[in-house]
């Protein structure tokens, strides 16, 4: 940033902040409460989209993939769901036959298979190893990202035994990463209204904490935009952070915009473009020790997905081929979510960054 940008964008009152995240120094909760209150949105997108730049240089990371849902049944409550069956009325359970036609008949340049879902009321470990053990069985060569925590909790509970216990047997079966979801945001009042009998934040980070210590990498989320406020949202971001010093174990950082469709917190107005901005540029300012900051297209859309781009944004998923309907249900404006290699190439050039096709470990794969 020039001498000339700072004396234009910088109040007096935030410039040892800035001059801090320039340095490459982290800044605490106070200078980040700071921080979002009196930037400018664009202040912040060029104080993240430097930090991104010395990260990921000019790459726009993207994967090959497709999402299996298992099913819409569960028996979690969660306020701001438009995916569980009672909501959609339409009950789903896909048996292992009817994965296993899925992941045979998937496009063969898909590289990861996303699993995640309502958890069922009847379904044992047993169903969840075997899941996992066909799709190894089918596509060896795939990257297998399966189960939120707060399913490998309920999976624990049933077979009463410690969440690390299910991880090393579904390790064993093929597991490779956990996805990011349950997370939602980690203050407990909130859940209590949002998500009441759902895993805990304390519960969340344990078991993601013993996945990291398993080799098991995974993502974190927040969902954002709905009764929470800028500092409950600076604390979710710090207990990643947190994490990420004691593990190293989480690849990306994925905000989760609501959505007010359908679900039980539709009365909440949606939140702004410039809320969008802020929450994933103050994430990439904050989490100096995650790598990426993923935009997930399909919640968000891809014109809002292009613009993020300028505020911290590496990752933009993947192509997803139409196979996944938590958020398009939820009132997503991708109601078929495709993204073509096309797509995400004309998105990356559109603020001067080059889409590279990646696998988990974020290495370029060279077609």
């Amino acid at each position: 940033m020039t001498e000339e940008l700072k004396k234009m964008l910088v109040p007096d009152e935030l410039s040892a902040v800035v001059e801090k995240i320039l340095q490459g120094n982290r800044i605490n909760r106070e200078e980040a409460l700071q921080l979002i209150k009196i930037a400018s949105p664009g202040l912040l997108g060029l104080l993240a989209d430097k930090i991104r730049s010395e990260k990921n240089g000019a790459y726009v990371w993207y994967v090959h993939n497709f999402h299996i849902e298992p099913t819409n049944i569960c028996i979690h409550r969660c306020k701001f769901c438009a995916f569980r069956s009672e909501i959609t009325g339409d009950a789903w359970e896909l048996s292992l036959e009817e994965i296993r036609e899925i992941v045979s008949n998937a496009d063969r340049s898909a590289g990861e298979v996303h699993i995640t879902g309502g958890v069922h009321p009847d379904r044992d470990l047993e169903y969840y190893i075997r899941l996992i053990r066909l799709i190894r069985e089918v596509r060896p060569d795939l990257h297998i990202k399966a189960y939120s925590a707060v399913e490998i909790d309920d999976m624990a509970q049933r077979a009463g035994v410690t969440p690390r216990e299910i991880l090393v047997q579904l390790k064993e079966a093929g597991l490779d990463a956990l996805p990011g979801g349950g997370a939602e945001i980690f203050a407990p009042e909130l859940r209590k209204v949002i998500c009441p009998d759902k895993t805990d934040a304390a519960g969340y980070l344990a078991i993601h904490r013993d996945a990291h210590k398993l080799g098991i990498f995974s993502n974190a989320t927040m969902l954002y935009g709905h009764f929470e406020n800028w500092e409950q949202r600076i604390d979710h971001i710090l207990k990643v952070r947190d994490l990420q010093d004691e593990t190293g174990g989480f690849k990306a950082f994925i905000p989760l915009k609501f959505r007010r469709m359908n679900n039980s917190m539709s009365e909440i107005e949606e939140g702004s473009l410039v809320d969008d901005l802020r929450v994933f540029a103050i994430s990439r300012i904050l989490l100096d020790n995650v790598d990426h900051i993923k935009a997930y297209w399909p919640m968000l859309g891809k014109s809002v997905t292009g613009l993020l781009l300028g505020f911290g944004v590496d990752d933009i998923d993947g192509t997803i081929n139409d196979s996944t309907q938590i958020y398009s249900r939820a009132g997503a404006e991708e109601k078929n979510p495709v993204m073509t290699v096309t797509e995400f190439e004309a998105m990356s050039a559109g603020q001067g960054r080059k889409a590279v096709l990646r696998n988990a470990d974020y290495q370029e794969i060279v077609l």
